[in-house]
């Protein structure tokens, strides 16, 4: 199967890097041409346009910042719809809205195409060893017939069911993510403040009923100092409004996710959009001036676990 890869940012390029680890026939491109370069110089093809990508693969994957850019990177003048043909799969793995997944995936029918929707979750650094997770939604033929894809790029695969159900599926668990970083903030200020030691808090939450794979992952690079968790507060503020608009339409009363936003919104203006998101808990630090370090924390996430094949779950 040759496979075409559009977006090669924090996530995308360490999917299309495991694609590329696994030996398939890649193709690739980003508006980043030393991106691009770095592919190609490790086997990877390239193509000039969407369009020409498109005609010359059987699976296009797209992987790209907002519903924005996915919808003119598939429908712009040599765009992937214009190079789609019959029995084309397209595998939409940015997180975005449900009703837009769907809304080009009708487009793609009519090429006689395939959509699916398969967004990743469970942080960059199991993206970089192929042991993230995948939520894939649409037809169950047709992500049996990329399963073999999908297991070179995560570990645990979930087909969620129809078109559509995955994105909606992939901004639930981010919005339950954005909401324990933004409450580990003020768990760490409580810690801090009682003069606890922050290493033994961080075994103690871990331990017990507050732990979290957030907690586990990223109290570690905001004890380090870093904050460096290879997502930033534009994304957040994406994917948090996403879910509220979800569920405006669902006529759910929100109560928590709207000021979660807000206060990811207080600190993306605080320290910029592209700030990493763990630096939310930095409001608290500095309104209470104090910090929440400790020694023998990692600066960055790595994942010590062997790559393994992936499964269906």
């Amino acid at each position: 199967m040759k496979i075409g890869f559009i977006g090669l940012g924090n996530v995308g390029g360490k999917l299309a890097s495991s694609l590329l680890r696994n030996k398939f026939n890649l193709t690739v491109i980003d508006l980043d041409n030393n991106l691009v370069k770095d592919f190609v110089s490790k086997g990877s093809a390239t193509a000039k346009t969407p369009k020409e990508l498109a005609e010359k693969v059987d699976l296009i994957i797209t992987c790209l910042p907002s519903p924005k850019v996915s919808a003119e990177v598939m429908e712009k003048k040599d765009g992937v719809i214009e190079g789609l043909s019959k029995e084309k799969i397209w595998l939409e793995m940015s997180t975005t809205d449900d009703n837009e997944v769907r809304r080009i995936g009708k487009l793609v029918k009519s090429k006689g195409a395939i959509p699916l929707d398969a967004p990743v979750s469970g942080g960059c650094h199991r993206a970089t060893t192929g042991n993230i997770a995948i939520f894939v939604g649409g037809e169950r033929k047709y992500f049996e017939k990329i399963l073999s894809v999908l297991t070179a790029m995560g570990r645990q695969i979930l087909h969620t069911g129809e078109l559509g159900s995955a994105s909606i599926l992939k901004v639930i668990t981010n919005y339950l993510a954005s909401t324990h970083l933004a409450a580990l903030g003020e768990a760490w200020s409580v810690a801090r403040k009682s003069n606890l030691d922050m290493n033994k808090t961080f075994k103690g939450i871990q331990v017990s009923s507050g732990n979290s794979f957030v907690h586990e992952t990223e109290s570690q690079v905001i004890l380090n100092g870093s904050y460096n968790i290879n997502f930033t507060m534009d994304l957040v503020e994406k994917d948090m409004t996403l879910f509220n608009n979800l569920s405006k339409k669902l006529n759910i009363p929100l109560e928590l996710s709207p000021l979660v936003l807000d206060i990811f919104k207080d600190a993306k203006k605080k320290y910029g959009p592209r700030a990493w998101s763990s630096m939310v808990v930095k409001r608290l630090e500095d309104i209470c001036k104090i910090k929440f370090r400790a020694n023998g924390y990692p600066e960055e996430l790595v994942d010590n676990e062997k790559e393994e094949k992936g499964y269906e779950i």
